[in-house]
């Protein structure tokens, strides 16, 4: 990857970096408010040996006191003078634990010592300091005097007292939320590039392709305010959306010219992808264009068309199925723009069996004879086959992919699906796609999609609510709308 793919990554990603950034923040804050503060008061020792008015015997006291000095950096932090000064100041505390706050150091190039202790007391912490120093002053005498003599050959002499300090060594805010910025940022990161290296959602056309096999045939933009007005007639007549759905119209009209194609299935590989919005705004595009459009919510486990187009779902497609009312007195107007539609009806125990009957077949044939398009919004195809036993009697599937979600092996298995019925794919439509290339996605059409139906109604019981077999005026042949709008031929657009 280069340096334009690593910033499309943190483009994409920006949240997971800066979720990162904020908690190594705040957990740095946190760490800083609940830490003891520490405070460390110094004194400092100087190695000497006797004066000598010799000056090689003054230059060989100089070298012994600098071979002592390393050695007595490690004894002034070992047991012995941690146990004189618990003994000395009677502390309750163990050597050991004196010891590890204890520290020393030898200035380079010279024969002091310097030693530090650490306590959570100012006043303390100069305390132990000093004790420690005049403890070791009198324990260097007692380890450096060979028996039989009186005075040591070196000595060590406190040259600056420990002082009580005024400020807290620890912790130390800025360097501390500083560090925890850095590396917060570096593992947001690096995160992020981990997360895209094994997100193998699809992303851009030619992996929608090479996953499906097919051509795209259009480009759905995401619209975050989708779930309140799901409905193109609800949008501006030049919004994205609803001239990405009028490419989607012409794309599918020109994709098989020579075939009399005319009943199309829309269906997703899962749940959420948006395919029965994809379906109904379809079908109110093509109804806007003079075509006569009839749009079948299949989805018998989930419905939503009825939802969104606010008719009554009651009576419909299962209520055909059954034999209680012939398809024509099923099918509702919608708006002014020629549309009808055949809602779900009662939600049936069995839709699979329903869908592959004798039954929808000849409602399919009975619709060929007065509609230009019929629109049929499936089920998903992974999940359950209902979508598949559907795209038998069609003449080509329509496959809904969401954007950054449908992974490449979910939309290869849901061709397969289609493939193992011998069913056509006529293209797919990426849904939810980011206008410029950003990554917010996601309508909130989300529902649990399971196997059996969503309520157990009995058909009975619908026919009963709606007073039987109900009785509508016969749609024979819609013409088109006066209004009917015209596709501009500039909206060809070649199929990819």
């Amino acid at each position: 990857m280069d340096l334009r793919d690593y910033l499309q990554i943190i483009r994409r990603r920006w949240l997971l970096i800066v979720s990162c950034f904020l908690v190594a923040i705040a957990a740095a804050a946190l760490f800083t408010l609940q830490a003891t503060p520490q405070y460390q008061s110094t004194a400092r020792l100087f190695i000497s040996t006797p004066q000598s008015d010799n000056t090689g015997a003054a230059y060989q006291g100089g070298l012994f006191s600098q071979q002592r000095v390393s050695s007595y950096a490690d004894l002034i932090t070992g047991k012995q003078i941690a146990e004189r000064v618990v003994k000395r100041l009677d502390l309750h505390e163990s050597p050991a634990s004196l010891a590890s706050r204890t520290t020393a150091t030898v200035v380079p190039e010279t024969v002091i010592l310097e030693v530090t202790v650490q306590d959570p007391s100012p006043e303390q912490s100069q305390k132990l300091t000093e004790s420690v120093a005049q403890e070791f002053t009198t324990f260097v005498g007692e380890l450096e005097t060979s028996p039989g003599q009186e005075n040591a050959p070196i000595k060590a002499t406190i040259v600056d007292p420990a002082t009580v300090p005024t400020s807290a060594v620890s912790p130390q805010p800025l360097r501390n939320i500083g560090l925890a910025a850095v590396l917060g940022l570096l593992v947001g990161i690096g995160a992020a590039v981990l997360r895209e290296i094994l997100d193998n959602s699809l992303k851009n056309s030619d992996g929608l392709k090479e996953a499906t096999g097919a051509a795209q045939l259009g480009n759905i933009f995401f619209d975050s305010h989708a779930a309140k007005r799901p409905l193109v007639t609800q949008l501006d007549s030049h919004a994205p959306r609803v001239e990405a759905f009028r490419m989607l119209r012409t794309n599918l009209q020109f994709v098989d010219v020579d075939s009399s194609s005319k009943v199309f299935v829309v269906t997703s590989p899962l749940p959420a992808d948006g395919k029965s919005t994809t379906a109904v705004n379809l079908a109110i595009t093509l109804a806007q264009a003079g075509q006569r459009t009839v749009l079948i919510e299949a989805d018998l486990r989930r419905p939503k068309i009825s939802e969104y187009l606010h008719l009554e779902p009651t009576v419909g497609l299962t209520t055909v199925l059954i034999g209680r009312i012939d398809a024509e007195d099923a099918v509702q107007p919608w708006g002014d723009s020629g549309l009808h539609v055949i809602s779900s009806g009662a939600i049936p125990p069995n839709p699979a069996e329903l869908l592959q009957s004798k039954a929808m077949t000849a409602t399919l044939a009975t619709l060929r004879e007065h509609y230009d398009v019929i629109l049929i919004d499936a089920p998903p195809l992974l999940p359950v086959t209902d979508a598949a036993l559907l795209s038998q009697q069609a003449d080509g599937a329509i496959l809904v992919v969401r954007h950054g979600k449908t992974t490449k092996e979910q939309a290869s298995l849901a061709v397969q699906r289609l493939e193992s019925v011998d069913a056509r794919l006529l293209g797919s439509v990426f849904n939810m796609t980011p206008e410029k290339g950003g990554t917010g996605y996601g309508y909130g059409y989300g529902y649990g999609y399971g196997y059996a139906p969503q309520k157990d109604v009995q058909l009975s019981d619908a026919e009963t609510a709606v007073g039987g077999k109900r009785q509508r005026k016969r749609v024979e042949k819609p013409a088109p709308p006066a209004h009917a709008e015209e596709a501009p031929t500039d909206e060809i657009q070649r199929i990819r």
